[in-house]
């Protein structure tokens, strides 16, 4: 299985870089039953039956862009930060720019109040260990970050006012993420609302997203790509609501591979969900057994990304290349801000 499987020219007018509004009025591809039809997300309230689980990733975007300046003497140096997740040594793991000017020891400043300190270097990233923690760091962040736009975005605008609820998902509640769970940037509360007076039932999960999830496969031979870790939370009642519809003979339908990922992650030992935390690593690729999902919704993703491996290993490559090449004739917007898929195989 070679990278080249997982190739697509993508014309770049379809990268979409702001989103749909309302965000229910984006374009759904539907791909059941060896069919596709075009629709809209609010359509969901359609197709989706009662008994149905979605299963809600309901990470919180932090605003992991920084600007801050670095000090020697005299000279002052502009640095840009990203956050990238929370370290396991404790800080935070974060890329620089420009990276080079930057050594340990030294101390980056955000504001009067908010500065780090540069643990450690890396060849790629640093690890900083900032000058306020708990609720302290976070209105700090709140007060001089910005959203951390995927790169796809970040290099055809600068961030804005806008995107502070745009890249955020409507039910977002527990801070980590550097990059959204775009899938569920298509809910509002309005379809919400009428998904559960249809009898969908709904179950959230944690996984805090990592800047990883952009990273480009550098391997030809996909399967002896390392997929970066994120820390994730399957409770006992949200493992109790999926087995309970799994035996109830409902589907169990996560919104976006990161959910999807979590929930297969918490099955994996066993081959039934279970409650479950911790930092996974799991790379789901053709060949990969579902042990919960049924189905899946998903927006479009990057050429030879691991995302589009997740979702060829679901409905099969062939499938996947009939499916992305309707998506481009019929001008589906792709990525982060893009149109949405459901994908039931």
């Amino acid at each position: 299985m070679q990278l080249s499987d997982f190739d697509f020219h993508l014309p770049e007018s379809l990268i979409a870089t702001r989103p749909a509004r309302p965000r229910s009025s984006a374009r759904l591809l539907l791909a059941e039953g060896g069919g596709i039809r075009d629709l809209h997300v609010r359509d969901l309230v359609d197709i989706f039956r009662p008994g149905d689980r979605l299963v809600l990733n309901n990470t919180k975007v932090i605003p992991a862009r920084l600007t801050g300046a670095r000090a020697r003497g005299d000279a002052v140096a502009k640095i840009e930060i990203t956050l990238m997740e929370p370290s396991a040594t404790g800080g935070w793991r974060a890329l620089a720019k420009p990276l080079r000017k930057v050594n340990p020891g030294e101390v980056i400043r955000f504001s009067d109040q908010f500065s780090a300190v540069v643990a450690e270097k890396s060849e790629t990233d640093l690890r900083l260990e900032f000058s306020l923690s708990g609720a302290d760091f976070d209105a700090a962040l709140a007060a001089a970050g910005s959203m951390p736009l995927p790169p796809y975005i970040a290099a055809k605008r600068a961030p804005d006012a806008a995107d502070n609820d745009d890249y955020q998902t409507v039910f977002a509640r527990h801070s980590g993420a550097v990059a959204a769970p775009t899938a569920s940037l298509h809910f509002d509360e309005a379809l919400l609302a009428a998904l559960r007076a249809k009898g969908v039932n709904f179950t959230e999960v944690t996984l805090h997203v990592g800047a990883g999830t952009f990273l480009p496969v550098k391997v030809e031979d996909v399967k002896t790509h390392k997929m970066h870790a994120e820390w994730g939370e399957v409770p006992a009642l949200a493992a109790a609501e999926i087995a309970a519809t799994k035996a109830a003979g409902g589907r169990v339908i996560p919104v976006g591979t990161t959910a999807l990922r979590l929930i297969e992650s918490a099955a994996r030992e066993s081959g039934e969900i279970a409650p479950w935390s911790g930092w996974t690593d799991i790379f789901i690729y053709p060949g990969f057994t579902f042990r919960v999902s049924d189905a899946l919704m998903t927006n479009f993703h990057l050429p030879k990304s691991t995302l589009l491996m997740l979702v060829s290993a679901l409905m099969g490559q062939d499938r996947m290349r009939e499916i992305y090449d309707h998506a481009i004739m019929n001008r589906y917007r792709f990525f982060s801000y893009g149109d949405s898929s459901l994908l039931v195989p």
